[in-house]
Parts: structure tokens; C-alpha cells; sequence
């Protein structure tokens, strides 16, 4: 069987960030930047910028994100922290639906997964998002909020679109579904403390 930790992209564990995010999908050129800069930011700005912009987030800290290890080998990615550092997603319509005012520091986001080609199908989304909320717990957030898509409901999404993570996940976690902007699109949220 195999051993799974999951630990915080912290700056010695940048190439073990690069190894997580460049393993299939999108993190290769995305950088995990998608949530954290405006659609015009994020248009202008080349990979090899969007490397450099996680790199500076990560040494400066706190840890934007979390890495699962599979036997050692960094396998997948998380990243979580205060929804108000993840200025794309004040901006997108869909979320707009948000039981939580959008400058509250306190409600925390788990807004995007990477796993590794070879490394998926063994649950690692469930682990990280175990981690996930146990990281956003004991940093002080009150909510986490999730925006995952629902396969269930509509056409088959390919891998890539699925980095929002997925309904089930988060309703196994304990999640609860506050709003559907769209049929296969929920919004859904887990209190931490009151």
C-alpha cells in the first residue's frame, strides 16, 4: 500500500510544487495564478512569469497550498488560503451566489486541484481536501468555501475542467451546497467554527 502525506508548499518544496503541478492539465503553464491575478493580468502574463509569481508567493508565505506525496514523490496539489487573496473569484459572476461578504478574511477557499497523471484515481482529492480543511482549521478560518463542478449533472468533462474538484468530494467531506449557479456548477461551504 501505498504511504500519502500531505504537507505546505513551503519555499523548500518549490521543485516539489513544480513536479506536482506539471504532471497533466493545466498547472504547467496556469501556475496556480488563475485565482490570484484578474483575466486581464493573467492574459499578459507569460508561464515563465507565472512560475516567478508562485515562486515569491510561496517564499514569502503563508503557504498558498498543499502538496500530497505518494511514497515520497510530490502527486497532486491543493491550493487553499483566504478567498480574499484569490481576487479572481470576487470576480466571477457564477460565485457571485455566496452566502459570505467577499472582504472577510476568515472565509478561506479551496479553489483549485492538480494531481498527476499516474497518481489519479486513488483518491488523492479526497486527502488533500482532508488536509485542506485541517490547514485552514488550525490557521483561524471560520468557513471554507468550494466551487466544484458536478459531472452528474450534464456532459462529461474532460480532466482539465475538473480542477475545480467535484461535488461528491465535497459533500463527503461534509460540505454543504449553498447555492447552483448552474446545473453542473455548485457552490458549497463547510463551517468551520461560528
Amino acid at each position: 500500500m501505498a504511504q500519502i502525506t500531505v504537507e505546505p508548499a513551503t519555499p523548500a518544496r518549490f521543485d516539489d510544487a513544480q513536479h506536482a503541478l506539471t504532471g497533466g492539465g493545466d498547472g504547467r503553464s496556469c501556475q496556480c495564478q488563475w485565482w490570484t491575478l484578474t483575466n486581464t493580468e493573467f492574459n499578459a502574463t507569460p508561464t515563465d512569469e507565472r512560475r516567478r509569481l508562485l515562486k515569491d508567493e510561496i517564499g514569502t508565505g503563508p503557504p498558498p497550498a498543499l502538496i500530497a506525496y505518494v511514497d515520497g514523490e510530490a502527486a497532486g496539489w491543493v491550493r487553499v488560503g483566504p478567498r480574499t487573496a484569490q481576487v479572481r473569484l470576487s470576480r466571477t459572476r457564477k460565485f457571485s451566489a455566496t452566502e459570505e461578504p467577499w472582504d472577510d478574511d476568515s472565509v478561506w477557499a479551496v479553489s483549485c486541484f492538480v494531481v498527476r497523471k499516474e497518481h489519479r484515481g486513488a483518491g488523492l482529492n479526497a486527502r488533500l481536501l482532508d488536509a485542506a480543511i485541517d490547514f485552514a482549521r488550525d490557521r483561524g478560518a471560520r468557513v471554507v468555501e468550494a466551487y466544484p463542478v458536478d459531472p452528474a449533472a450534464g456532459a462529461k468533462k474532460a480532466s482539465n475542467d475538473l480542477y475545480h474538484g467535484v461535488v461528491s468530494t465535497f459533500a463527503a467531506a461534509g460540505f454543504r451546497e449553498v447555492a447552483r449557479p448552474s446545473p453542473d456548477r455548485a457552490i458549497m461551504a463547510l463551517e468551520l467554527r461560528s
